[in-house]
């Protein structure tokens, strides 16, 4: 039980990360508040939404 509360965590942590340094690739507004709000939602966002879906693969690929 542990290590999938391990996983899950570096994984949101890794994805946030990876979300905020590719930021400036997405179509948002390039805001400080929009980048904190983006990337400490975005597990929810990635599901519930497919524009920032798009968005999010679009700042992970660079």
């Amino acid at each position: 039980m542990e290590l999938i509360i391990l996983g899950l965590t570096v994984g949101y942590v890794v994805g946030a990360w990876k979300f905020w340094t590719g930021f400036n690739k997405t179509h948002f507004t390039q805001t400080l508040p929009n980048r904190i709000g983006f990337s400490l939602l975005w597990p929810v966002l990635f599901i519930a939404n497919p524009s920032y879906r798009r968005n999010f693969k679009r700042a992970l690929k660079g």
